[in-house]
């Protein structure tokens, strides 16, 4: 422990300005995966443990259709696009046939999914490490806010994620195909028998799931590197997240992604080697304190 290192931080405008940005950033990151895997557990029932692989592919779109176009914006737009239609893909022609089916059975499909996608990366991009570089629009000074350093590149990713939130609660609340969705996640029976199809609903949510997580790998690439694999870390951090801000959350999805962020940013510096178990230790206060998660609400 360095508790020291830690009061002297909290003690620095400068130093508490730049943890809480580097905490944003990672709890951003981690809740648009995080919101794509509990909106496909809330309204599919399924745990999609290959939901990590759309990160990385998201990453690499990206990385890829900027080397292509040398536009940042074409980027982040080739890698949610490309894994919406990935996901897509993946649902109708696989997970579509184990609806219903053992948790194991569909856990398995997932895992194994998991090796082929890291796979693929490897013989399409090959397997060491490479690197995305920071858009040339943002490699400008960093921004001096109460004498921290905040990166003009922090930003927008902070936006990007903000904005995503606030159009998802905003689509899911208010609009017609919201409701229909939200409909389907407690009675796919009865929107069936409305004459909806329950399959286009499904394959729609898988996609927005993974355009969700494929944003997010997109808006990492620039500050991350990129390796076969690289969505499996992310994916255990957006499970702890799920499960701290409760299953079909998104809200809870939001809140646990940004304590867990800030967690891991000031939790490096007092906890340097504890960083890892305080995020797990704090996923146990809270399924003690609360089972169903922050926002959960119990099974009917």
């Amino acid at each position: 422990m360095d508790l020291d290192a830690l009061a002297g931080c909290l003690s620095s405008s400068a130093c508490l300005v730049t943890q809480t940005t580097s905490g944003l950033i990672i709890g951003m990151l981690l809740f648009l995966v995080a919101v794509g895997l509990t909106l496909i557990f809330g309204v599919l029932k399924v745990v999609n443990f290959s939901h990590g692989a759309f990160y990385m592919f998201g990453a690499y779109f990206a990385m890829t259709a900027y080397q292509l176009t040398g536009s940042f914006a074409l980027a982040m737009l080739a890698g949610a696009a490309g894994t919406a239609v990935l996901g897509l893909i993946f649902e109708r022609v696989f997970m579509s046939r184990v609806y219903g089916a053992d948790v194991l059975m569909q856990l398995l499909v997932c895992y194994a999914f998991v090796l082929i996608f890291d796979d693929v990366v490897r013989i399409i991009w090959g397997p060491e490490f490479k690197a995305m570089g920071m858009p040339a629009a943002f490699q400008v000074m960093p921004l001096f806010i109460a004498g921290g350093v905040v990166p003009p590149y922090y930003l927008l990713l902070i936006g990007v994620a903000l904005l995503a939130a606030i159009v998802l609660g905003i689509g899911l609340s208010r609009s017609r195909i919201g409701k229909v969705i939200r409909a389907a996640a407690h009675n796919p029976g009865m929107v069936s028998a409305l004459g909806i199809n329950t399959g286009l609903i499904y394959g729609g949510v898988f996609a927005l799931g993974g355009m969700l997580a494929g944003l997010a790998g997109a808006l990492a690439a620039p500050v991350r590197s990129l390796t076969p694999g690289m969505g499996f870390s992310v994916l255990i951090e957006s499970f702890i997240v799920t499960v701290i801000g409760g299953m079909g959350s998104i809200l809870g999805a939001l809140i646990g992604a940004l304590l867990l962020g800030l967690i891991r940013s000031f939790g490096s510096l007092g906890f340097p080697l504890f960083t890892e178990g305080l995020m797990y230790l704090f996923m146990v206060i809270v399924l003690v304190s609360k089972p169903t998660g922050l926002f959960g609400k119990e099974a009917a």
